[in-house]
């Protein structure tokens, strides 16, 4: 028998499939071959606030490691396998100066994704893409104003919403759009969302039901009337009682990125990053996080959402959307709104309502860099595009 000619095949570094792909095809059993594609993949990360001595042994040690190591005044990039970085994140096994860098090592490092989100009625199941559907009963959102208003209306946009295949209906009685000037008081929100709320979960008792509000007395309310998840934009900033009621019910959180006071949520006005918006999100995701933990709400029922379009400018948005996957090492679910957004008009210059194509292309790649919860208007749209997304990643090999 013959020796085969030496052949070399590039492997897509983004998607482990082709490792998978080469390593079944060798003979491995598929889960074996999943972990080890998955040890292998590569990850990097940017290190701040080292002294010398850690800097050189970081140096020393990473190389032995087979990382690749950058430094500078005080900081470095690391590249590699990830079972490469995991052999740094071991305090116990590390030189000296690297201890501490190990032990938050071991913390940024991505877990295993959540499989499930619970919320007040049941766990949203996380193994395929989860569209939460919009629907605004506000005179004055930014993109649909007005044309929910009224429960037989917003009871049958919610039907072609689930019948698009919306999971979730989330239902919103203040709009947060730039330039707003006041804000809605709780009883008006109530009255413009209880309702709607009620005759939506007794027509659809499956399908989960969420509140976008800022206020506790709200959410109380809209629990009551059978929503199961409080989307809350301020994160817990705005109403530090929201957390207790939202823990009270065992229901689903989102707590999403935002800056400033009400009033300015979707202004450029807070937009300052220091030149690091990804740190700076996911710094205070954290804050976010322990928040909820702190109010008792259980880890497993937050979910997270960068923010988009909230206190960023359109350059920020789209790094933000590209480096995405660097929230997994929060450890929960990640749901992002990038729904007819502004930054999505700056990119292809599309009016409001002609952004759901571009929306649709936003959902497939924020899925790809590890989102699976993603609210918008146009469901049917975004569905199609993040099942060829999921085709993708999860297809067998057609080999």
């Amino acid at each position: 028998m013959g020796v085969a000619p030496l052949d070399v095949t590039p492997l897509a570094p983004r998607s482990p499939r082709g490792v998978v792909d080469a390593l079944t095809r060798g003979g491995w059993e598929r889960g074996t071959a999943e972990t080890a594609a998955a040890g292998i993949a590569s990850a990097s990360f940017r290190i701040e606030g080292l002294d010398d001595s850690s800097l050189e042994a970081l140096v020393h040690f990473g190389g032995q490691l087979g990382l690749d190591v950058i430094t500078g005044a005080g900081w470095a990039v690391i590249s590699g396998a990830r079972s490469r970085l995991s052999a740094l994140a071991r305090p116990w096994s590390v030189p000296e100066p690297l201890r501490e860098l190990a032990y938050r090592l071991g913390i940024a490092l991505p877990a295993e994704p959540p499989k499930a989100w619970r919320t007040a009625r049941g766990s949203v199941m996380l193994s395929t893409p989860v569209l939460m559907g919009i629907l605004n009963v506000t005179p004055d959102s930014f993109s649909d104003g007005g044309r929910h208003a009224g429960v037989e209306r917003a009871v049958r946009h919610a039907a072609r919403l689930i019948e698009d295949g919306a999971a979730i209906i989330d239902i919103g009685g203040e709009s947060t759009r730039p330039g707003r000037t006041a804000v809605v008081a709780a009883d008006e929100e109530l009255a413009r969302v209880v309702p709607v709320i009620s005759a939506v979960a007794n027509a659809f008792p499956a399908t989960f039901i969420s509140v976008d509000t800022m206020k506790s007395e709200v959410a109380r309310g809209a629990l009551d009337a059978g929503a199961a998840i409080v989307n809350d934009v301020t994160g817990l900033r705005a109403d530090a009682r929201l957390g207790a009621v939202v823990a009270s019910a065992g229901a689903g959180l989102v707590v999403m990125h935002s800056r400033g006071a009400p009033l300015e949520l979707a202004s450029l006005e807070h937009a300052d990053y220091g030149g690091d918006v990804v740190g700076g999100v996911l710094g205070e995701l954290q804050a976010g996080i322990d928040r909820a933990a702190a109010a008792g709400v259980d880890t497993e029922c937050v979910a997270i959402d960068p923010g988009l379009g909230f206190a960023k400018t359109a350059e920020q948005n789209l790094f933000l959307t590209d480096q995405l996957e660097t929230l997994l090492s929060l450890g929960r679910p990640v749901l992002v709104g990038p729904s007819r957004k502004r930054f999505l008009g700056a990119a292809t210059g599309r009016d409001v309502a002609e952004r759901d194509a571009a929306t649709a292309a936003a959902c497939a790649l924020a899925y790809e860099r590890g989102a699976r919860i993603f609210r918008v208007h146009d469901v049917a749209a975004s569905r199609d595009a993040l099942a060829v997304a999921q085709a993708l990643a999860h297809s067998p090999s057609a080999s």
